[in-house]
């Protein structure tokens, strides 16, 4: 596992996959958790068919310790240093009963903890009792997503395609010629590894063409402070 290449190609295409980060035994666990849990405020009421949740830790605090494994604080050390903290968490299923596509875009979207007119601070949103709202570039181009899979992704179940190195664009205006780009990559992705993301970068994710699952937990990282009094929602610290 050459964490350190990983992350270079991170920086260059704005995403990078690395396998084997979860062992299968790890893998298993994960999904015997969520299932053992009936989530609340959810789309339906049966954990096991839920195709997302967000705040993912708060409503299913055991999973922490089976996420960050020493595989993946190592990865986030080598990124961050020894400053860091989680900022998000969702799970995403796409079951053959809620079969979703999505457009391209950027994730410009952070949680926070209140409302507050901060400069800077824009397109504000309250869902699912959470406020969000778009940082300065600054605070997104430090954020490192972690995508971690646990189905195998591929062309037939929904994976992510992007438009490489888009990252470096900074917030791209619906009138540029960037969403017209041809360069499209698939990122496949076995269960246990991951997909590391700028959240800056292009992507799309497209309908399953099987009936099979595509169970992925997604995780946002930061070392960033927002502007005072905004505070991050999900914020739990790992260093």
């Amino acid at each position: 596992m050459n964490l350190a290449a990983s992350l270079a190609d991170l920086e260059k295409y704005g995403f990078s996959i690395i396998s084997n980060v979860y062992s299968s035994e790890e893998v298993a666990e994960i999904v015997k958790t969520i299932n053992s849990k009936e989530i609340k405020d959810q789309s339906v009421s049966n954990s096991k068919n839920v195709y997302a949740i967000r705040q993912l830790l708060a409503s299913i605090p055991e999973l922490a310790g089976l996420l960050f494994s020493d595989n993946l604080k190592n990865l986030l050390r080598l990124h961050f240093g020894h400053d860091f903290f989680l900022t998000k968490a969702i799970y995403f299923n796409k079951p053959k009963d809620s079969n979703w596509f999505v457009a391209y875009h950027q994730d410009l979207s952070i949680t926070v903890n209140q409302k507050a007119e901060v400069d800077g601070y824009t397109n504000w949103t309250f869902k699912k009792g959470q406020y969000g709202v778009q940082p300065p570039v600054e605070v997104l181009e430090n954020t490192l997503t972690i995508r971690i899979h646990l189905d195998n992704t591929d062309s037939n179940n929904g994976a992510l395609a992007v438009k490489p190195s888009t990252h470096q664009k900074g917030v791209i205006r619906l009138d540029s010629d960037e969403w017209k780009a041809k360069a499209d990559e698939l990122c496949k992705v076995e269960a246990g590894g991951v997909m590391l993301m700028k959240p800056l970068l292009l992507h799309t994710s497209k309908r399953s063409k099987i009936n099979e699952q595509r169970r992925v937990i997604h995780l946002e990282f930061n070392n960033t402070e927002l502007a005072k009094p905004l505070k991050w929602k999900e914020r739990m610290n790992l260093s």
